[in-house]
């Protein structure tokens, strides 16, 4: 049976009489990813300011490395690492300096933070910019830097607030790369993340989240087989509202967002049949993802 690091049971959380987080429920086991899917105002932040005992929830129980936050919270904080939404450096000081900086928070000795700098300026691969300013870091090389100022208390749960926004795909990549990395080293992450590839490359499992409910739970792969379970043709051009009576009785479902049409197909061939002689439409066919998932449970695509 997996150790439970995270447990939240019925967890509700209002600002302004506005419901950010509705009862929600969830549990991360010891060494797995798993994530918080959703768009913004989904209420993932606040979900991760709660876990760390930042944020008091409303109503419910949460539990975090076997102690209870927020009443508990700076013991457990002990044994986790953050990497926050938005990077929170210090721009004058150096790359070492940030990570020596920080190690005092933890109320590590000199020695203690010197002896583990060289292996995590490796990790973040960043040894050739140690005495860079990390005003003059890229975007990337800043976030790598965050996450190894995270690894500084050698922790046992990483709480990772959207760590990739704003970067370019190559650094997003290297990002992910790195975290495969912790995760083979048994570490626990819980991931927030409105990037649908994201979520499908790195987490065990994940919760979908809408208006701080829970609308779908399980591994990604699963959830796009059970919700899914079929090829998706999207159609550009035409009369969408048109076309979709035309294909709708070969089709598992259709969706129309905006001007493209979603055809779930078990037969993708019986639909493209029915479509010939349509001028000026595109057909991209491809396997579900979970953007599908996001669209079949609540009828529109992932917002930013």
């Amino acid at each position: 049976m997996s150790i439970v690091a995270i447990d939240l049971n019925g967890v509700k959380k209002s600002y302004n009489d506005k419901i950010v987080v509705n009862g929600l429920s969830l549990a991360v086991a010891t060494g797995e990813c798993f994530g918080l899917l959703g768009p913004n105002g989904a209420g993932k932040s606040t979900i991760a300011r709660m876990v760390l005992g930042m944020v008091r929830p409303d109503a419910g129980k949460i539990t975090v490395l076997g102690e209870t936050v927020p009443a508990r919270a700076r013991l457990a904080r002990v044994r986790v690492g953050v990497v926050p939404q938005f990077d929170n450096l210090e721009l004058e000081f150096t790359v070492r300096e940030n990570l020596l900086v920080f190690g005092r928070y933890f109320s590590m000795s000199a020695r203690e933070v010197e002896s583990v700098v060289p292996s995590l300026l490796e990790f973040a691969r960043l040894e050739s910019k140690a005495n860079a300013r990390v005003a003059e870091l890229s975007g990337g090389m800043k976030r790598r830097l965050t996450l190894a100022r995270a690894l500084i208390n050698d922790p046992h749960l990483l709480i990772m607030d959207e760590p990739t926004t704003g970067l370019d795909p190559h650094g997003r990549h290297l990002i992910w790369e790195r975290l495969r990395v912790l995760l083979a080293r048994g570490k626990t992450i819980l991931l927030t993340t409105h990037f649908m590839e994201e979520a499908e490359r790195l987490c065990d499992r994940l919760c979908v989240l809408e208006k701080g409910r829970k609308i779908a739970e399980g591994k990604p792969h699963t959830l796009i087989d059970e919700q899914i379970g079929c090829d998706v043709i999207e159609i550009y051009g035409g009369n969408p509202q048109e076309l979709s009576a035309l294909i709708k009785p070969y089709a598992r479902r259709v969706e129309v967002s905006g001007e493209t049409l979603f055809c779930y197909a078990p037969d993708p061939e019986e639909v493209r049949v029915r479509l010939r002689g349509h001028a000026g439409l595109r057909l991209l066919q491809r396997p579900p993802n979970l953007e599908d998932v996001f669209l079949r449970l609540t009828g529109r695509e992932m917002e930013k």
